[in-house]
């Protein structure tokens, strides 16, 4: 197989696997790979395997967050990995992070790494910006001393001596 053929058919796997998620399946198996690892940064945790993934990650997040839209703006794919960037848009219906249910539409932004093996995933890296989705529900886990207070004047950054 050639590496554009490569590189089109892990597309295709991992926009099945989206567009499964996107329809609340919980038939993932045919997604994943056996020895599937999930791992997040700070916050969203790493999955083992597809069990963990799905107990851990995918039923919280439904249960957190329901109406979820997935917005993918653009993917890169490289022969075996894929990678993309998007956001969920989504009613913030359960509680998440001790934070109940405000019904308030929230975007989840996400950057994706996935490896495919054998027409599986096997690997996803994933960067999921819970400060950002945090500060929509109401909680600043800076309390205001983000690097954002530099863009707006309101603190003046460091500089190194």
């Amino acid at each position: 197989m050639s590496y554009d053929e490569q590189s089109l058919k892990t597309l295709a796997v991992v926009r099945a696997m989206e567009d499964a998620l996107s329809a609340n399946s919980n038939n993932m198996e045919k997604h994943f790979h056996k020895d599937f690892r999930w791992i997040g940064n700070q916050g969203c945790g790493t999955k083992k395997n597809l069990e963990e993934f799905r107990s851990n990650w995918q039923l919280p997040l439904r249960a957190a967050f329901s109406d979820r839209i997935y917005n993918t703006d653009k993917f890169l794919v490289d022969g075996e990995w894929a990678s993309c960037f998007g956001h969920i848009d989504a009613i913030h219906s359960g509680e998440f992070m001790g934070i109940a249910s405000t019904n308030k539409r929230v975007k989840i932004h996400y950057t994706d790494f996935w490896e495919v093996k054998d027409g599986l995933i096997i690997d996803n890296w994933v960067t999921v910006d819970f400060p950002s989705v945090l500060k929509q529900l109401g909680v600043d886990v800076f309390n205001g001393l983000g690097w954002e207070a530099y863009d707006r004047g309101d603190l003046t950054p460091s500089k190194p001596n």
